[in-house]
This record gives C-alpha cells, structure tokens and sequence, in this order.
C-alpha cells in the first residue's frame, strides 16, 4: 500500500491499514515537522473520527463561541464540553506520522514521488527515486499536489482563499481569548474571519471565495482594525486555498482513491477539511480492506452529502441575504442544532429531527431564495 502525502488523512488511513497488518509506505515531500497554513481547530466531531486521543497536541478547549456580523453585532453561546479543540498543525501532523509509524507504517519524508502510474493489479511509482510497486494508491498529498493530475483525478475544482496571521498573547488580552471561538460573519464575501486561542498566541484570519484573493491583505487587515490588533504584531502571514469539491467529481480510478484536501473535502461554510480528511481515511482504509475501493466513493458521497448541501446553501445565504441568515444563525434553537453537528451528535443534518429540524429548515429556505446551490449534492444521500 502506498499513501502519498502524511497530512491528517493519509496519516490516519496508514494508521489504519498498518494497525490491520497491511505492509503501508507513507511518503511525503516534506522534510518532517512542517508547518501548514490552517486555523488548526479540531471540531469534536473529527476527533470523534479517530481511533486514538489527540490529547497530547491540544493547546487550548473552546467552550465560549463568539459570533459577529460584519463587525455591527455580536451574541456570544456558552458550551458545557469543548466545542473545538484548539492544536497547530505543525504539532498535530507530527503527532499523526507517529501514531502511523507506531501501527507499522514506514514513514519516508522529503520524499517525492513521481512516474505514478496505475496498472492491472495496482500501481507503480518512485518514491525519491527508488522503484515502488503497491496494490492501492491512496493520494492525500493536499490542494496543491500533483497525484489527482497524475492518475487523471483533476476534475477542474472551484477554491475558496484564505489568509491568516499569528499574534503573541500580551498584544491580544490571554484572559479574553481562553477558550473562545471568534467568528465574524460576512465581513469577506463567501467566508469569515476568525481568531483562534492556541498554546501562547491566538490565529486570526479570514477567507472567502476565491476572487477575493487580490483582496485578502486589505480585508485582514479590516478585521484586525476591528479587533485592536496592530498590525505591527502580525507573524508568520500566509495565504492558502481551500479545494472544494464538485457534486459529480470522481474520486477513484482503479486501485487509486483521493483522500482530504487532494479530494477537494472541505467545508465550504467554515473552510474546515479535517473532519473531512479523518473520515474520507477511515472509509477508504476499510474499502481497501474489504476490496472493494469503489464502494469509498458511493459511502463517502453517503456520507458528506447532506453536510455539503447545507454548507453551501448557508454560505450563498450568507452572502446574498446575511442579516436574515445571522438572525436566524444566532437563535438558540438553530445554534443547538449547529452545536450537535460540529460536537458529532448528529451524523449531518438530515439526521436531525424535531426543533433542529425544523431549525436548519429555515436556513434551507433563504438558500433556495438565495439560487439553492446545495442541491446538486442532495442526489448522493440515499
């Protein structure tokens, strides 16, 4: 088994396969640790996702969400249990290439591979030039590698941009951002800006759709403005894109199957992709366990597509209607259904019943007002 690329879902899946006895190399051209541009919040239904505690990365728990619009109004929800669990990704992907090596997974890094090429029984490439021959190829080498195009996966996906910064507690008060979750609502067409509490610093950032790319410096730096942070005092500024995935893109061919942010799997609302990645690894390690690599596809669609549609019909109300949107967000009966799914009680939204029902139905309808771009993912949810 090769898995190329050790970011959370090729770590996770080789976790997976090696712990079941598969001989699994993980490869990837980075030399390990490395750092990663991303908010590194956990929400607790990914971390319901995996098989072994994250507890030794975690920097700080939110129990306090604090939910802005466009900087006119706030309404701060209190949590009795972690909502999201705050890490680094730096710490986190480390931590994860462990948990794989310790299953008996041989971790290569600064290791690229190329001439990957699908055969009869499996796949064939180099891994830092040396031949490798696997029966499966699982590609999770990220929104920028080069894998989907190699096997003919590249199905021509939308991108959404973000750009986020690092500031030292002692800028930003320690004993106002503890355990908060910062949100600010429509402030960036088709995103949102956010500070996020870690170890000694908080991560702020914003992101959107991706034509927003020429202006996300000036739309970080509103935001800090907004928020009394210098910007002096931002570090470590990079900017990133976030794959989104097409309804109908194909995510297998042969004995090769796309996983995470290689597949385009994240959120289009929050721009997270980690659940996203931890489940599309522990789908695809039990395909390819139970032989049958195609049936990844079909459960994973299953899966995600009642999330994808609420996710893109909220983020296009947002944007077309975000007063309405934001009052009907920060009601507490809407809130409780959003606190279900992000805390990983309820499996999506079609799962939830009675008021959380008919909650999300209210957004549903301002989406359908706002074109219903969610719809073309409903298909896949029987």
């Amino acid at each position: 088994m090769l898995v190329v690329g050790a970011g959370p879902a090729g770590s996770t899946a080789a976790y997976r396969l090696a712990r079941e006895g598969a001989s699994v190399l993980l490869a990837d051209k980075a030399t390990f640790p490395r750092d990663k541009p991303c908010g590194g919040g956990l929400t607790m239904r990914a971390v319901r996702q995996l098989p072994f505690s994250v507890e030794p990365v975690v920097e700080d728990r939110t129990t306090r969400v604090r939910l802005g619009l466009d900087f006119t109004r706030r309404v701060e929800r209190r949590m009795d249990e972690p909502l999201v669990l705050m890490t680094q990704r730096k710490r986190l992907d480390a931590y994860l290439v462990e948990q794989a090596v310790s299953a008996g997974a041989e971790f290569r890094d600064d290791a690229k591979v190329t001439d990957l090429v699908l055969v009869a029984d499996g796949v064939r490439a180099r891994v830092d030039g040396s031949k490798v021959a696997a029966d499966h190829a699982l590609l999770a080498d990220g929104a920028n590698g080069v894998s989907t195009r190699t096997v003919g996966l590249d199905d021509g996906r939308e991108y959404g941009v973000a750009l986020e910064a690092n500031v030292p507690y002692g800028v930003v008060p320690e004993a106002e951002y503890r355990g908060l979750l910062c949100l600010e609502l429509a402030n960036i067409p088709g995103g949102y800006g956010w500070v996020f509490p870690k170890g000694d610093h908080v991560n702020v950032g914003v992101g959107g759709w991706e034509r927003e790319g020429p202006r996300l410096r000036q739309h970080l730096l509103r935001f800090c403005r907004e928020y009394a942070i210098p910007e002096s005092s931002l570090e470590d500024v990079r900017g990133y894109r976030l794959p989104l995935v097409h309804a109908r893109a194909r995510l297998t061919k042969g004995r090769a199957a796309l996983l995470g942010d290689a597949a385009g799997l994240v959120d289009p609302l929050s721009g997270d992709g980690i659940y996203e990645a931890f489940l599309s690894a522990k789908l695809a390690a039990a395909a390819v366990l139970a032989g049958n690599l195609e049936g990844y596809d079909r459960e994973l669609r299953r899966s995600l597509s009642s999330q994808l549609a609420a996710a893109w019909g909220a983020k296009v109300a947002l944007d077309r209607f975000p007063r309405l949107t934001y009052a009907v967000v920060r009601t507490p009966f809407l809130w409780k259904a959003v606190e279900s799914l992000i805390g990983g009680d309820v499996a999506s939204p079609s799962a939830m019943r009675g008021v959380q029902r008919a909650s999300m139905r209210a957004v549903e309808a301002i989406a359908r007002a706002a074109g219903n771009p969610g719809k073309a993912y409903r298909a896949a949810e029987t």
